[in-house]
């Protein structure tokens, strides 16, 4: 399958790069991605926006921070949505 375009905000992009150290290759995306208006456009195949979802679900669920939390539930929920309709 061809690789997905995700539109991500500049904030998502930075809360993913302070905290994302599984996969270089993914990370390499975010600080090469397009910059479109106000989004970031990303493309990732599916089987790394997967990866990406579990380690965001996973930061989610163990957010001590509720402000932080909520920003990992948005940004997951987004990719969800993409991975829904794949």
């Amino acid at each position: 399958m061809d690789e997905i375009v995700i539109k991500i905000t500049p904030q998502e992009r930075d809360l993913l790069l302070e905290s994302y150290v599984f996969n270089p290759t993914l990370i390499q995306r975010l600080k090469i991605a397009e910059i479109k208006g106000k989004h970031i456009i990303v493309k990732y195949s599916p089987q790394e926006l997967e990866e990406l979802a579990e380690f965001i679900a996973g930061k989610t669920n163990h957010a001590e921070d509720k402000k932080i939390e909520i920003k990992w539930d948005r940004l997951y929920n987004k990719l969800a949505d993409v991975l829904d309709d794949l």
